[in-house]
């Protein structure tokens, strides 16, 4: 092809799943323990949630402009042009510096074309959006074509999750100490998605965790009735009975083919916490 599609970690994607869809992938990076390392997606990650349990912290840092700008000379030079595809601007600095780096670019290389997206997305979310990408790109939609595409589609990729534990949710400042002592003691769970601006939203309430992971099911049927979901995408914060459960419910419910699920990564990790369940899929509205 005649460009190159970039994005960064937080798409959530397995290891290997980069080089079989040809993207360039930028790591963002997490310090955990004193160490810092690129962010993963490995059965490694088992070690950070525990420690997430056990009350430790993790800190993360977005992709810098430089280390952008890198990956996408490394595409220009060889004469292609660049589609890059980056975390939600409503959760990171990471689209922001993918935009500084291509602006230099352009003067630099003024006859290639740099497009950069911010999807708004996160974890297999922008991972979906990603795939789908690399599907338009193999069946041969030009750039032109399929950077309108993901525009006009990024804002029916529907996110729903839910969190098993109220407290991490309030030590990342998404719910009130209130709300997480009573929600707790009440087996309270909540269900939110990821909003037109990228950002994480309360949006119901379910009680117990069997309840929870059952509404973000409904949510298919409520949204997604009118698209192609054969193929859906599921994250979750080291919970996979609970992620196969989902993918189960949407197999015999909604007839949905292939479920691709994957663990939710140790930058986005770190502030969801363990025990998300995340569900993906398109959709009327977010």
């Amino acid at each position: 092809m005649s460009y190159k599609i970039i994005t960064d970690s937080c798409c959530d994607f397995p290891g290997g799943m980069y080089a079989e869809l040809d993207l360039t992938m930028i790591p963002l990076s997490v310090e955990f323990r004193g160490q810092v390392y690129d962010d993963k997606n490995d059965d490694s990650l088992k070690e950070m949630y525990d420690g997430l349990r056990a009350g430790e912290a993790a800190k993360t840092s977005a992709v810098n402009p430089d280390r952008w700008a890198k990956a996408m000379e490394a595409v220009l030079a060889q004469g292609q042009d660049v589609l890059v595809l980056a975390f939600s601007s409503g959760l990171s600095t990471t689209y922001q510096s993918a935009v500084i780096a291509a602006d230099e670019l352009r003067e630099k290389y003024p006859d290639r074309k740099i497009y950069v997206v911010d999807t708004l997305a996160a974890s297999m979310g922008q991972g979906l959006l990603v795939w789908y990408a690399c599907k338009k790109r193999d069946e041969g939609m030009s750039l032109e074509e399929l950077h309108a595409w993901v525009e006009d589609t990024k804002l029916h990729l529907c996110h729903w999750f839910t969190v098993d534990d109220l407290m991490h949710l309030k030590r990342g400042g998404r719910v009130s100490a209130t709300t997480a002592l009573v929600g707790t003691m009440l087996q309270i769970k909540p269900v939110l998605h990821v909003d037109n601006e990228g950002h994480l939203i309360n949006k119901a309430k379910a009680r117990g965790r069997k309840a929870s992971i059952e509404a973000l099911a409904r949510k298919v049927e409520e949204l997604g009735a009118n698209y192609d979901n054969s193929t859906m995408f599921i994250s979750h914060g080291d919970c996979r009975e609970d992620a196969e459960y989902l993918a189960q419910l949407l197999k015999e419910k909604y007839g949905v083919k292939e479920v691709l699920i994957s663990y939710v990564g140790a930058v986005i990790g770190s502030h969801s916490g363990p025990g998300t369940v995340a569900l993906f899929f398109l959709g009327e509205h977010r």
